[in-house]
Formats: C-alpha cells, structure tokens, sequence
C-alpha cells in the first residue's frame, strides 16, 4: 500500500498572504501544495479583463507567488495545483513558462480549460437563487461551469510540476492529487468523499489553522500575526490527520475542524460536488497530538448528472461617499448628514441605503441604550444604471463639509462597476474540458 499522500493549504483566497504558503513550501515536507484563489465574483472579474486584454484575465497574484513557489517546488520536490489561472489557466500557463526561463528551472506545466460554458446557457436557464431565469437579470459577461477531478487528472497525469485551472469545485483541487496518488476509482463515492472532506477542510487555509475561530477572550488562538496553514496527511482510504508546521501561530483543534468542516455547507446530509454528494454526519474529528486532529467518516452517496454554473452579469454601477463625525453631538449631526443627502437625491435612485457606521451600520439599528457614540462615519451608498449617475452620491457627501452639519471631516467618494452573481445548472455531458501542456528545458531551449 502506497504512503499517505501531504497536502497543504497554499492560499485560502485570491487575497491572502504569501509567506505561510512558503513556510509549507520550505518546512511542511509536502508532495502537493494547492492554492485555492478563485471566488464566484473574482472570476466574473476575470472574464472582464480578458474581454479588454485576451492575453489577461489570469489571478493579478499569479506572477508574485509563482516566482517563489516554483523554484522551491523544484527543490523540495512538491507540486502545484491551483485555480490561479481563473479566466485564462493557457496565459497563466504561460506567464509560469516565462518565468521559468527567467529562473533557469526545468519546468512543465499543464492548463485545464473548458469551464468556460458562456456559449451554452440559455437566458431562459432557471436560476438556482429562487424564481426567475438567466435573461431576468443583467447582460452575462461569464458562465463557469464548476469542473471536478475528471478534469484535473489528466493533467496530473501529464506529470506537470505546476497544474493550473480554472473555475473547478474547491475541494477536488485537493481531492485530484490525493485521488491520483493512491489510484482511486472514481467510482469508488465513499473514499471519493472521503477525499472530498479533507479537501473541504484545507480549502480556506488559516480558517482551518483559527483565523476565522478566532475570538479573543472567548475563543483564543495563539500568535495570529504568524498563523500557519494547515496540511493534511491522508491515508489510502481517505482518512486524514491534519496539522501545521511546527512553530507556526494559530492552532490545529477539533473546536476548529468543526466549525470549517460546517464552513458554506447548506445540507451536511448531502454535500454536493461534481465529484460526489457528500454525507458528512459520520464524519469523526479527534485529538491525536500536539497540533494534530484525525479526520475520518464521510460517506459518498453518488455523482451528480449537472454541474454547478456560477453566472456573472453587468449589474451597474454603485455610488458611495463617506464622511466623518466626532465629539459632543456627533451621532445627531451624523443622523442629520445621512438626512440632507437623502432628501437632495430623492426619487434619483431605486436602491440607496444610509449606514451610520458606529452606530446602526452592522445591525440596522443601534443596541446602546444611551446612542451617543464619540465619534460617527456616515456612508452613503446607491445603486446607478450609470457612472454618471453614481458620481452624485459621492458629490453630494462631499459637498457637506462646507454645507452642513459642523466638523465633517475625511470625505472620501468611489464608483464601482458592479458584477452580480447567479448560479444555475448544465448538464455534465454538455462540459467537455481540456488539457494543454507548456513546457520549458534551459537545456534543450524549447518550449
């Protein structure tokens, strides 16, 4: 029987930290490091910038990571699997190649692409938020479809260091490494969502490690400004025993297992992927060491015929402004600011909301019995069919530091261009993904 396969948590979103992922890269004796970078909205994105640039559309992070990632990959002996390549895995592919050259590395990489179902959904597709179809919102500027580990073997299977993909399911970017290590059938749904679990569990990185456990007072976590990003060692069977580098902030504990095992799962019963439906009620966390939790239990109930479709569509524009509030009096003049804009912009706006930011921003209304707060922002924010139009929010925010009430200060005002997010459902057989390779030898200069 092969020996458990490790694989860590490189990256939780597109946002986050880079030097945990080196820790694990340098001390975590991996054999695969996955980064998961790739949201429903940072996808859609995506897709915007390839529209303006066909070479872009890739993670704005992939160059930053990949140029310290891959030399220790080369090094220490691990591989890579990430959704970096978001909109466009083939440039992404090649922004690795190029740095590559750059670094003198023996490197191939393999891109899967087919995600991208733009082209196949039908305005008429129903819409898996509530009523309506795809044609009762804005105009789709992306259609990704959620692949699985059908997609990303072939290109482990190619021997790629560096596997780069699209908009596929978050686990299976663990899943497929730990699958094709111990040869799983892909029939085989109870080790599948077994897999599955382990994948679910690393996928947000420092939440597994009490980033998001975090509580102070409540729930402590040690060291936060270092935490480490887990990695998980699982077994031929699919049961895990995760842990972190040793040294590293944060913590390993069944207290935090359990809250991300429960992390975006709408129904523990039946979990879906496009690999398996998941049941997770037989799932068992306990303590085994310092740092260490086993992971074990979840059961497979089959594979689902259609595959998640996550829509982006132009949604307009929002306007914001905001300005400041302090001393004596501040959450009245406060009130008083939010009222002048609101009677200036009236009958303008279908949608525009007025938070005191301090005071009612979180919870829509105030829980302090006294409601005097030293000091109050107020935000202004409204929703435009036009840039145009969304400006006068910020101007009319702007516009009270010298119209009243006294002492505003810290104006600030945006324009955002909005991308709204719809899910509906395609047919598997309709997805056909694909794998192109890029290599590059410093010895024989070919690519």
């Amino acid at each position: 029987m092969k020996r458990s396969i490790r694989v860590g948590a490189g990256a939780g979103f597109q946002g986050d930290r880079l030097d945990p992922a080196l820790v694990l890269a340098e001390r975590g004796k991996l054999d695969v490091l996955a980064l998961e970078c790739l949201g429903e909205r940072t996808v859609a994105l995506a897709q915007l910038r390839r529209r303006e640039d066909p070479s872009q559309g890739y993670d704005p992070l992939l160059e930053r990571r990949m140029r310290r990632l891959v030399p220790l990959a080369k090094r220490y002996g691990f591989r890579i699997v990430t959704n970096m390549g978001a909109a466009n895995p083939v440039a992404a592919a090649d922004v690795v190649i190029a740095l590559a050259r750059e670094q003198g590395l023996r490197v191939k990489v393999a891109a899967v692409t087919g995600d991208d179902v733009l082209a196949q959904i039908r305005s008429d597709a129903p819409i898996m938020e509530g009523r309506g179809a795809i044609g009762d919102y804005g105009e789709p500027v992306s259609a990704n479809a959620y692949l699985g580990v059908e997609a990303l073997l072939p290109a482990l299977q190619t021997g790629a260091d560096v596997v780069i993909t699209g908009r596929v399911a978050d686990p299976s970017l663990f899943l497929a490494p730990i699958a094709d290590w111990h040869d799983w059938s892909l029939d085989d749904f109870d080790r599948i969502a077994r897999g599955t679990c382990v994948g679910h569990l690393l996928e947000c990185a420092g939440q597994l490690t009490g980033g998001y456990f975090a509580d102070p007072g409540r729930k402590d976590v040690p060291d936060l400004a270092w935490l480490g990003f887990p990695f998980a060692d699982v077994d031929a069977d699919g049961n895990a025993t995760l842990g972190k580098v040793e040294g590293t902030g944060g913590r390993i504990s069944v207290a935090n297992a359990k809250e991300q095992l429960l992390y975006e799962v709408t129904e523990p019963y039946g979990y879906r992927t496009p690999d398996v439906i998941v049941d997770f009620s037989g799932v068992t966390l306990r303590e085994a060491g310092p740092e260490r939790v086993t992971v074990a239990g979840a059961t497979g109930k089959g594979r689902p015929a259609q595959l998640k479709v996550s829509v982006g569509y132009l949604a307009g524009f929002v306007g914001e402004g905001e300005i400041g509030y302090a001393g004596p009096n501040a959450l009245n003049r406060a009130r008083l600011a939010g009222e002048i804009v609101r009677e200036r912009l009236e009958g303008q706006f279908g949608e525009m909301r007025i938070d005191l930011i301090g005071s009612t921003s979180l919870n829509g209304r105030s829980f302090d019995a006294n409601e005097n707060p030293y000091e109050v922002r107020v935000r202004v924010a409204a929703r435009a069919s036009t840039s145009e139009l969304a400006m006068l929010v910020g101007e009319e925010v702007e516009a009270l530091y010298t119209n009243g009430p006294a002492g505003g200060g810290g104006a600030r005002k945006y324009v955002t261009e909005q991308i709204g997010i719809v899910s509906t459902l395609i047919d598997r057989e309709r997805v056909e993904s694909r794998v192109s390779v890029r290599e590059w030898n410093p010895h024989a200069e070919t690519v």
